[in-house]
């Protein structure tokens, strides 16, 4: 199991890295188009992100790049998982990522370009992979959203990893937001109840999405961050970021938000792509003293912003383990 330190909500500021891309397309050839939407953990002594990936195909393979100072990545010739099964033929996508005593749980979309859907994947190594297939079966999260090509529509599955109450956590959706419980970590079981659903006239107006793996504050509660849309008057859509702060001994109520967004769309980047106005983030670390938060670019290329605390003193400390 991986321990980060506890967080401060609101989390951040957390400012992108002024020569941003970390990654560009074009080093190989399945990623020659695009690259973006990356998970990210510490291993060692070294960030990895397992990022999506592709040609003008658009059909999608995770790649697995290295880096020893979370901005210079290098990355691995070949992918490390490719569409092999029906429900995914059109595209392994948007992958999450946390270490459970020894043990990779990769969380991918599945595109099969009809309908979306949530799988897994579990490895040792983040090169060899074992698929464990769909794992929230029937489940549309945009329902009362809008209408999707197929019955089923699920994304974004981000695993609390640590256990709450005996049980294991999963927040996922794209549409709404859901949680999902489970005793193994592979078999979920979700709740119809959406956790987060969109609010119309604000950043979060017309979807909200999962971001990176959740993490806990100091004082027990869950930061779950997450990615929202708008759709834009003449066409297009806008995508930012924001946070809501959740208590895990009821997983399916946020008791805050935030009413703006902590990352949205600036640079040239982030603005023009193949899809315009979009950060996008899915991976978060704790590195070297410094939060690495990455992001994709309009789908194109990947970002870091990033966030350093400052160091708390001796009555902080008392204060917030008194509050806890």
């Amino acid at each position: 199991m991986t321990h980060q330190p506890a967080v401060d909500y609101p989390f951040g500021p957390f400012t992108p890295w002024a020569r941003n891309p970390v990654l560009r397309p074009g080093r190989h050839d399945w990623e020659s188009t695009n690259v973006y939407n990356p998970a990210a953990i510490v291993v060692g002594d070294r960030v990895a992100l397992l990022y999506r990936a592709h040609a003008d195909d658009i059909v999608s393979s995770l790649g697995l790049a290295w880096s020893s100072d979370g901005y210079t990545f290098e990355t691995e010739p070949e992918p490390v998982m490719v569409p092999e099964h029906d429900w995914e033929r059109y595209g392994c996508e948007d992958p999450r990522v946390v270490r459970i005593d020894g043990t990779y749980y990769c969380t991918y979309t599945g595109w099969d370009r009809h309908t979306a859907r949530l799988c897994l994947a579990t490895s040792t190594d983040l090169r060899t992979w074992e698929k464990h297939g769909p794992i929230v079966p029937g489940v549309n999260t945009f329902a009362g959203v809008r209408e999707t090509p197929g019955e089923d529509w699920s994304k974004g599955g981000v695993i609390l990893p640590e256990q709450v109450d005996g049980r294991w956590l999963m927040w996922f959706g794209e549409g709404n937001v859901h949680v999902a419980t489970s005793t193994d970590l592979l078999h979920w079981e979700p709740d119809p109840d959406p956790v987060l659903r969109p609010e119309p006239g604000t950043f979060m107006g017309d979807l909200v999405e999962t971001g990176p793996q959740p993490v806990l504050t100091r004082t027990g509660h869950v930061l779950l961050m997450h990615n929202s849309a708008v759709e834009l008057e003449g066409g297009g859509v806008r995508y930012a970021c924001g946070q809501v702060l959740i208590d895990p001994h009821r997983p399916g109520t946020v008791v805050a938000k935030l009413v703006e967004p902590w990352l949205e769309p600036t640079t040239a980047e982030e603005l023009s792509g193949l899809v315009d106005n979009v950060t996008f983030v899915e991976g978060l670390v704790h590195f070297r003293g410094t939060w690495f938060a990455y992001y994709g670019q309009s789908d194109t290329t990947v970002g870091v912003a990033t966030f350093t605390p400052s160091p708390r003193t001796a009555d902080e400390e008392t204060t917030i383990k008194e509050y806890a």
